[in-house]
């Protein structure tokens, strides 16, 4: 406090300050009297005071108090002229120079200390309200924490800005136990809410979501909660230029749940009315006990919609690993017979088309234009389908035996095509396709 003695007098009480400033002016002016008395005890000036042939040091000083007062002239600049210094003292003239000085440091010290303490704006704080309770209730349809603030002055406050803090102890997951922490609680710094034009009361709102400490928090909860909510309101003093802050705190006990303030803003003749009689005034209103994660939870149990998007999920999974496991069949199989099938994917996406009607309109524009011609006529079901599309499968069968020539198509006409070839064709058949 001593290594930063103007802030320590700038922040004593008042009645301090006054003591301080008496005592020290009392002080130096006592020791600064007895200087100027040793310096006439020295010179034989007290004895000689009324030699008119004599030139003391000072004139007319020969007792300690004609020294006090020959120091409150000098220092005052009153100088009635009845006491004055000569020029046969030069310890007289530099106990002079060090007098002004001196002087001039008090002076500067004290009378600045004082006038920065009165002009202080720990007063203007006087003048900003703020409800004595906080609610919590339903605002816009979610659960709100609000509290009133008002400017009484008709000077407004500049670039007025609010902030709040949550101080609640806690222990984190290492076991270290925190006994005040502090928490921000959002009142709208991300949509510029936290400005505020103090022209009348405002409420101030903070909404209670997922990222607010308020997410836990119900009716029940509150009564062995411990915690406080600390307000802060920065603003610029308009008339002094100087910049004022004003706080409150609001404990678990002056937190009302289910309750909203009372209007206090009325239009009359033209002309808004602010009635601050019903500054702190609250009423009840109809607001749910639960806190807003209990809320979520019984809304996501009681969504019929929940049940169906699981089972839906887990019949596509098995339909994309069937799928997948048709894939490696049709990579095992032969070139030939991959080229016969036509496409390498058309088992997977007809599979796929029959699987839910979505799935089949979408794989509708991957089929040929025959099996889409066939799927789009009215009253034709899954299994023609399938009956068509294997049929259509068979096709490079039939193609493949046009292309033999007759005696061979007439040989493969029933039955097997290798019990009716000759043995010199089926060697030669066999030696073919191995």
């Amino acid at each position: 406090y001593l290594s930063d003695l103007f802030t320590t007098l700038v922040d004593l009480k008042w009645r301090w300050n006054l003591f301080i400033f008496i005592l020290t002016y009392t002080v130096a002016w006592l020791f600064m009297a007895s200087m100027w008395w040793v310096i006439a005890y020295m010179r034989g000036d007290l004895n000689k005071a009324h030699d008119d042939s004599y030139t003391p040091c000072v004139a007319n000083v020969y007792n300690f108090p004609s020294a006090f007062l020959f120091f409150i002239e000098t220092e005052a600049t009153i100088g009635y002229g009845y006491r004055y210094i000569t020029d046969k003292c030069p310890e007289g003239i530099i106990l002079f120079l060090f007098q002004s000085i001196l002087g001039s440091i008090v002076d500067a010290f004290l009378i600045g200390c004082m006038f920065i303490k009165m002009s202080q704006p720990k007063k203007r704080a006087e003048t900003l309200m703020f409800s004595e309770h906080a609610a919590i209730s339903m605002r816009d349809g979610k659960l709100t924490l609000m509290f009133r603030v008002g400017n009484l002055r008709n000077s407004h406050m500049v670039s007025a800005q609010i902030r709040c803090k949550l101080l609640k102890s806690r222990q984190t997951p290492e076991g270290e136990f925190l006994p005040l922490d502090q928490l921000e609680l959002d009142v709208g710094f991300s949509t510029g809410a936290d400005q505020l034009f103090l022209v009348s009361p405002l409420t101030i709102c903070h909404v209670i979501d997922a990222k607010s400490p308020f997410y836990d928090l119900s009716q029940r909860s509150m009564q062995t909660e411990q915690f406080e909510i600390v307000v802060i309101l920065e603003g610029i003093v308009e008339t002094t230029g100087m910049t004022c802050q004003a706080r409150t705190s609001y404990t678990e006990d002056e937190v009302l749940w289910g309750h909203r303030f009372f209007p206090v803003i009325s239009l009359e003749e033209g002309f808004f009315k602010v009635d601050y009689s019903q500054f702190h005034a609250t009423f009840e209103v109809p607001t749910p006990p639960y806190s807003v994660k209990e809320q979520e939870e019984m809304l996501l149990m009681s969504s019929p919609l929940i049940a169906p998007a699981v089972s839906n999920s887990k019949e596509r999974n098995n339909s994309v690993e069937c799928l997948d496991g048709l894939d490696e069949v049709g990579t095992k199989l032969p070139s030939k017979l991959q080229k016969i099938t036509g496409r390498e994917d058309f088992p997977k996406k007809l599979l796929r088309m029959s699987s839910t009607t979505s799935e089949k309109a979408y794989s509708m524009g991957d089929l040929p234009m025959k099996l889409q011609r066939i799927s789009s006529v009215p009253g034709n079901s899954e299994e023609k389908l399938v009956s068509k599309t294997t049929k259509m499968m068979s096709d490079p069968m039939s193609q493949s035996v046009a292309d033999l020539p007759p005696k061979l198509q007439k040989l493969s006409g029933g039955g097997r095509m290798e019990g009716n070839l000759p043995p010199k064709l089926r060697k030669m058949n066999s030696d073919r396709f191995t």
